[in-house]
């Protein structure tokens, strides 16, 4: 069975029987449909609290809806040269699984998906379409793609998004974040969600003496000693990067997951929706 086909295989039996249950959406709005009553969590809208129920059972609930309408999801995958990398799986590997189940998750709820690939420019558009046929195509062109020698540019890829999409969405940028990006405006627009994919390795490398590395972005070579000192130096700049990262976005209300390549996506997809 070909990569593309086991990914797709995987994704859909995951969505349709493991991944969302019973419960009718991942994706859920601010609608006027109610679905269910679940116990108060920190960040919830205290709007939403039944204050019937939470005076009976001394506890705090709230009232989860659905959006009345369809949801606009907009998928968009960064592939830069970084992606082409992985020690147990390339991200570029991870970053297409995450589109098949975003992408089932999205059509089994009814909700139009439109998908983009972008590096410092935009390379693919898929249309909002709810056809399964989008979320092959958009599988096959991530896996197939030629990400090397790619450089990314988050300033093109907001003020893209920002300007193309007319109608309030939910956008789910993809990719490793090696950059931080200002999505501010967008997510002012739009809601706006980060997964970050990322490989242990190229966050704590280990020890390799001297060596030759080659830049998968640029195609420069830098050689040097990868001490026990240089790569605790590489690894503590990567960590504050992260930080950064981080909070940046909660300054801009970006809900956000890390999802290695040797983890379960579904899994953390699932605690990402669920809000764990």
């Amino acid at each position: 069975m070909s990569k593309l086909k086991k990914i797709l295989v995987r994704a859909r039996r995951q969505v349709f029987s493991e991944m969302v249950g019973s419960n009718p959406s991942i994706f859920q709005g601010e609608g006027y449909d109610f679905i269910e009553l679940r116990e108060y969590m920190p960040g919830d809208d205290i709007r939403h609290i039944d204050w019937n129920i939470t005076a009976k059972l001394q506890k705090p609930f709230i009232k989860i809806f659905r959006e009345e309408r369809e949801l606009n999801v907009v998928i968009a995958s960064v592939l830069n040269g970084s992606v082409y990398f992985g020690s147990h799986k390339f991200k570029q590997d991870i970053i297409a699984e995450v589109v098949a189940l975003l992408g089932f998750s999205t059509l089994k709820n009814g909700d139009l998906l439109s998908s983009y690939i972008f590096t410092d420019k935009l390379e693919s558009h898929k249309k909002p379409s709810k056809r399964i046929y989008q979320i092959h195509k958009s599988v096959e062109e991530i896996l197939s793609f030629d990400a090397l020698n790619k450089k990314v540019d988050f300033k093109f890829i907001a003020d893209t998004l920002y300007r193309r999409l007319k109608r309030k969405s939910l956008i789910l940028v993809v990719g490793d974040f090696f950059e931080i990006p200002d999505f501010k405006i967008l997510a002012k627009k739009h809601e706006v969600i980060a997964l970050i994919v990322r490989d242990h390795l190229e966050e704590r490398p280990p020890k390799m003496g001297f060596s030759s590395l080659v830049d998968p972005e640029s195609g420069a070579v830098l050689e040097g000693d990868f001490n026990s000192s240089s790569v605790d130096s590489y690894a503590k700049k990567v960590q504050e990067h992260d930080r950064e990262l981080y909070r940046v976005f909660r300054k801009n209300k970006i809900r956000f997951t890390k999802v290695y390549t040797d983890a379960n996506v579904s899994v953390a997809l699932r605690r990402l929706f669920e809000g764990r």
